[in-house]
């Protein structure tokens, strides 16, 4: 996926303007398709560019022209064309897996604290994830089945992260039973 798709998918439901868009990306999408603010403007230019998005500037007193971005009938086209073609399989690069995969050449500790550092973002994102699923069952059922679909995002997101911590546990296990050895820090 790019993320030119992101917006389009992100302005087929509700038009909006640079930082509206930054904004739902980050309550929305952001839990699994990173994008800096930068970024999503440039994209919206590009796209404006190339005939899939239009806008309407509104007037600002203080501030340059705020710009409201919709779909085109291009746009759509280009959403639905890129729907029906199939995605591939995501790949990881992880640092952090690098560096425990490099563990021996490090100590237990600093390992230890770079996986508690990674375990408390993971459980931050997992409790803001349940916070957005609790409001989810709270709808009426026709809102919930009308987000259906995002509600699937949002269970692999929350299936995800608790795997996640799953193993970050084995890790810490790991780590806490290890016996350091007599050269631990020497180099070489």
């Amino acid at each position: 996926m790019s993320l030119k798709h992101a917006i389009l998918i992100l302005l087929e439901s509700e038009p909006g303007s640079g930082y509206d868009l930054f904004k739902r990306f980050k309550e929305g999408l952001g839990y699994f398709w990173n994008a800096k603010h930068q970024q999503v403007y440039q994209e919206l230019k590009k796209l404006s560019e190339a005939g899939w998005l239009a806008f309407e500037a509104h007037e600002q007193s203080t501030r340059p022209d705020k710009k409201i971005y919709h779909l085109t009938a291009n746009g759509y086209a280009e959403l639905l064309r890129w729907l029906s073609e199939p995605v591939q399989p995501n790949t990881i690069n992880d640092a952090l897996l690098v560096k425990l995969f490099a563990g021996a050449h490090t100590s237990a500790d600093n390992l230890r604290n770079e996986m508690q550092r990674h375990v408390a973002v993971h459980r931050k994102t997992l409790d803001s994830l349940l916070a957005i699923e609790r409001d989810y069952h709270a709808l009426p059922a026709e809102q919930r089945h009308a987000l259906r679909m995002p509600y699937l995002t949002l269970r692999r997101g929350i299936l995800g992260e608790q795997s996640w911590l799953q193993w970050a546990a084995e890790v810490e296990h790991a780590l806490h039973n290890e016996q350091p050895a007599a050269s631990e820090g020497a180099t070489g």
